[in-house]
């Protein structure tokens, strides 16, 4: 470290919890940070090269340290998470995800209204969510109407209003929708059990409203009530398809939070379950952007104080895929099995079926950002220093040692560039000798590369185990690419990748988008080398045949090549349509030709 002011700054910071701030030299905020030890955690950042590139960066940048002192790591944590979401600085997470949630409304008034809303207003009424989306709002409000008739109107139902006939019930009352409390057909108390029961719904808690209406339902059954009754039958049916679609495995799980984290190079994605009387009631997925090279730990922790502070979670238990450090009051639960782990899972399904759902969405609008993640993922999963944006794989193809040809298939960022594929035809080897034709048509490939001055692939993937890479090899050190080239070799069976000079092989996430690149360079060179041998092999196979049959030259036999394809075609062709393509006496010459075999 150059700056003898950084590191008085350093030297004279505490050992005790809290959060620092980086400035630049024009003093703005570049990174907020939480730690443990802040002299020890601000120290690690200069006494090392990092890894990742725009730590360095970051590192360089840094003129001025401030920090906060805190009384425990939880309280860095949840200042940590203000002053990010406050200055924004540009080397932190950025949580993609600033909109206004709705909330459910109580409305503290005579016969409260029960409603949705962006905004909420402290004058006393009760507010539930915020939920996710209006969708799951209007569902359970849905829900709740065809339960309990509730009014809609906005009169002030005071006990004077009423008593003096201020109001006149409408047609809510006379379709059945509202017990009319305006003209004191219903009684605030009664109203109020219904909006009682509707708060433990709201809640999750839909066990005391099932056993509220089967009670009654019984009721009006024992008293020769049957329509009543029925249309009691019908709300429970109503509450109980409504609670078996949000019920989890296990009723008895109740009041506890699920958090679970999908992430790739540049974005990491979290799932929130809540889960209360065996039910999910509430499921949000939150996206972060990644600014350094940050851990799943340090994401989740993030998101976990985000999401807790944003949701007003209470809950005193948070199932988690590992262990977090959120404070003494919060019990933290990493299931290994059983119901806890089946949610658990449930909730990485849900964060898996975002991620893929925005970047489907990236695909279409922004195939730029899609590709730089796709690249900057295969060059993590593959190990390489460069992005490879430029990929060449080699396979060759010969069938019992007849026609021996190869194939180069050529990938720009991740995808097919069909004018650069190439064909070998195999010169210097005899016989079905795949080794040494590997050698010789990836020398003859970068050979030409270099000789016209081309430019050359980030990364060359050989279709073979360690025998075919070893012999691409002695072409790549003839040349003097060692070093310039990254070069694998990727076995048929087990899709196992080898490296040169390492005996054990790379396996990929069967599911993982790196080895999906990889499979479809290796099908599109099996493909493009088996359709040239498929060619070669008919046109010799028809040029033989087609020497033997008098009084057939060289240029007749060039134009039937060129037409038929193939002696099979040839051969069942009618005598018309060779005379079409080489005339009469031609076409009955080999006609006869083909009877006699």
């Amino acid at each position: 470290m150059n700056n003898p002011s950084l590191e008085l700054q350093i030297q004279t910071l505490p050992d005790n919890p809290g959060v620092y701030q980086y400035y630049d030299k024009e003093d703005k905020i570049l990174y907020v940070g939480k730690a443990k030890n802040l002299k020890k955690r601000v120290s690690s950042y200069f006494n090392k090269v990092h890894d990742n590139g725009k730590t360095n960066v970051l590192v360089r940048k840094i003129v001025t340290i401030k920090h906060i002192v805190v009384s425990s790591e939880q309280d860095a944590l949840l200042l940590e998470n203000n002053l990010i979401k406050k200055l924004q600085p540009r080397y932190n997470v950025l949580l993609r995800d600033d909109k206004t949630y709705p909330w459910i409304c109580i409305k503290k008034e005579p016969f409260p209204r029960i409603f949705p809303t962006r905004r909420m207003i402290k004058d006393g009424s009760e507010y539930f969510g915020p939920y996710t989306n209006f969708k799951t709002v209007n569902t359970i409000l849905d829900l709740v109407k065809e339960l309990y008739p509730l009014r809609t109107c906005n009169f002030d139902l005071s006990s004077q209003n009423i008593e003096k006939g201020k109001f006149k019930v409408c047609l809510e009352f006379h379709i059945g929708n509202c017990k009319g409390g305006c003209e004191g057909y219903e009684t605030a108390e009664h109203y109020q059990i219904q909006v009682n029961a509707i708060r433990e719904i709201l809640k999750g808690n839909f066990k005391e409203s099932l056993k509220d209406f089967k009670s009654k339902m019984q009721e009006f059954a024992t008293n020769m009530q049957f329509e009543e009754a029925q249309q009691i039958k019908e709300k429970i049916e109503v509450l109980e398809n409504y609670q078996s679609r949000s019920t989890v495995l296990n009723p008895k799980i109740s009041n506890i939070d699920v958090f679970s984290i999908i992430s790739d190079e540049t974005m990491a994605y979290v799932n929130f379950l809540q889960i209360a009387h065996g039910a999910i009631i509430r499921s949000h997925t939150l996206e972060l952007k990644k600014k350094l090279d940050e851990t799943d730990e340090e994401l989740l922790e993030l998101a976990v104080v985000e999401l807790r502070e944003r949701f007003h979670l209470t809950s005193k238990e948070i199932v988690l895929p590992f262990a977090l450090n959120l404070g003494e009051n919060i019990k933290i639960t990493v299931p290994q099995l059983g119901d806890k782990k089946h949610i658990l899972e449930l909730s990485e399904r849900n964060a898996k079926y975002y991620r893929l759902d925005q970047l489907k969405q990236i695909q279409i609008v922004d195939p730029e950002r899609h590709t730089n993640r796709i690249m900057a993922q295969m060059q993590k999963d593959l190990r390489l220093s460069v992005e490879p944006r430029h990929i060449e794989c080699f396979d060759n193809s010969n069938i019992q040692g007849t026609n021996p040809v190869a194939a180069c298939v050529v990938f720009k960022d991740g995808k097919p560039s069909k004018k650069d594929y190439r064909h070998f035809n195999i010169k210097t080897v005899e016989g079905p000798n795949d080794f040494a034709s590997m050698e010789e048509v990836v020398y003859r490939r970068y050979k030409r590369l270099l000789d016209e001055n081309q430019p050359l692939p980030q990364l060359i993937i050989i279709d073979g185990g360690k025998g075919q890479l070893s012999s691409a090899l002695k072409s790549i050190d003839d040349l003097g690419l060692r070093g310039k080239i990254a070069i694998i070799g990727i076995a048929k069976r087990l899709e196992e990748l080898f490296y040169p000079g390492d005996s054990v092989p790379l396996y990929l996430d069967k599911k993982s988008e790196t080895l999906k690149v990889i499979q479809f360079l290796r099908n599109e060179a099996h493909r493009f080398g088996i359709t040239f041998h498929r060619d070669k092999r008919s046109k010799s196979a028809l040029n033989s045949s087609i020497e033997t049959i008098p009084g057939i030259g060289e240029k007749t036999m060039l134009t039937l090549i060129k037409h038929f394809k193939s002696v099979k075609r040839l051969k069942l062709a009618s005598e018309k349509e060779i005379s079409d393509v080489v005339g009469v006496s031609k076409s009955k010459k080999i006609i006869e030709f083909y009877k006699k075999e």
